[in-house]
């Protein structure tokens, strides 16, 4: 696919417990997505989404944005990176200015001054703000205001979402990053991430829960009204099912996720055939056959646990009643067969598998899976910052394609440049 000099690039990185996926995409001038290029690499560097080996994970890194390379024909420079991990944590948060403006006109540097007043709380040293996610705006008492923008008032009030990290999660993935010979123009919550790429619009509007299911971690966020209203992040997630079919047929821990992923159900009560499976005896021992049911049972309690600790937070938020459009599962730990029906069950509402959308051409095929949903959705949030609403603030992004460099119109990011200014003092 020819890329002109003109065109928006944009490279994804999902840092996962299991793989690194890259994904390289552009926007044409009517802003239709195209994917270029797509890299997967097996990951070990990682543990319930935090960074626990550098080397390994600079490693997988490499080989996926390589394969990336290879695919787009591009020069890869920079690169927008999720992050998670059970350290993550969010609440609400109210600020309040007063309109610089003499005439009274709301500007968009009275909304920077407003959403900085809110990120003025008590914090530990070790954590810092992820994202500033306003709710809604109150212009001189008057709620519900989306878009304050050119309005007349005195006063204005925001309810804001603001999601937390530790300094030291995020210092460890500019690190790991760096390290691979690449710079982080941008940090997402992969959970955010992730709902851009599979949440259609009209489901944000009326109520809808994102449960992304990865290898070690399973990220949450509920939607309503077009606002995320709360985001979690376990640490109980597929390499969980993994280990303990493991554990259950004592078998290695690859054989262990081939058995997963070839022959895994959610719910036994699907298994109409019983077939045998036959798998490699350990150290010289025979080879023995378990039924597909047991495997089943082994499975299923274990997918219980993750969709009733979701269960738990999506109650926590208190949004529970008002999810009309259900709950939408993604990531590779959605992809075992049965998981909607089975979460569904669980918790009591609709439940589909969702899988990337909004993509127009190139490698479209490719990514249409639920374990690149937090790759693609990281480059549709650099492609599309205004999903965030005001908070997206849109950072530099760069890569050379040819001997041309191309660059993403930039609006530099508050708070991702703060973020930056931490590493440059190390």
């Amino acid at each position: 696919m020819q890329v002109t000099p003109d065109e928006r690039i944009v490279v994804g990185l999902d840092i996962g417990t299991t793989k690194v996926c890259a994904v390289v995409a552009t926007a044409d001038e009517l802003d239709r997505i195209n994917i270029l290029g797509v890299g997967i690499a097996e990951s070990d560097g990682l543990n319930r989404g935090v960074v626990v080996n550098i080397d390994r994970t600079v490693a997988a890194v490499q080989e996926a944005i390589s394969e990336a390379e290879r695919c787009a024909g591009v020069e890869v420079r920079s690169v927008i990176v999720g992050i998670a991990g059970d350290h993550v944590q969010s609440f609400q948060s109210r600020g309040v200015v007063t309109v610089a403006n003499r005439e009274g006109e709301i500007t968009e540097n009275d909304v920077k001054r407003l959403l900085d007043d809110t990120t003025h709380v008590a914090m530990p040293a070790d954590r810092e703000i992820l994202h500033v996610i306003p709710q809604e705006f109150i212009v001189d008492g008057q709620d519900g205001v989306a878009h304050p923008v050119g309005m007349s008032g005195v006063r204005l009030e925001a309810n804001v979402h603001i999601i937390t990290g530790l300094v030291s999660a995020a210092k460890n993935i500019y690190r790991c990053v760096e390290k691979a010979g690449f710079q982080v123009s941008d940090i997402v919550l992969e959970p955010l991430a992730s709902s851009f790429a599979v949440l259609h619009p009209d489901e944000k509007e009326v109520g809808v829960a994102l449960v992304d299911i990865g290898g070690g971690t399973t990220d949450i966020a509920v939607f309503e009204d077009n606002t995320i209203r709360h985001t979690a992040v376990v640490a109980v997630a597929g390499s969980k099912v993994t280990d303990d079919i493991r554990r259950g047929l004592g078998v290695m821990r690859d054989q262990a996720e081939r058995l997963k992923c070839e022959f895994g159900v959610a719910l036994s009560d699907m298994i109409e055939e019983d077939r045998e499976i036959r798998i490699p005896g350990i150290g010289g021992r025979a080879d023995k056959s378990i039924g597909k049911s047991t495997l089943a049972q082994i499975i299923q309690p274990r997918l219980e646990e993750i969709l009733e600790i979701a269960a738990i937070e999506i109650k926590r938020s208190g949004y529970g009643r008002h999810l009309s459009s259900g709950v939408v599962l993604t990531g590779g730990g959605s992809m075992i067969p049965g998981t909607a029906e089975l979460a569904a069950e669980v918790l009591g509402v609709d439940a589909r598998v969702g899988t990337p959308m909004g993509l127009t051409g190139g490698m479209v095929e490719e990514v249409t899976d639920p374990k690149y949903a937090t790759a693609v959705g990281l480059v549709l949030y650099g492609l599309r910052p205004s999903a965030l609403g005001h908070g997206g603030y849109r950072a530099e992004s760069g890569l050379r394609h040819g001997n041309e460099l191309v660059m993403q119109e930039s609006l530099v990011n508050r708070i991702t440049n703060k973020m930056k200014g931490w590493f440059d003092e190390l």
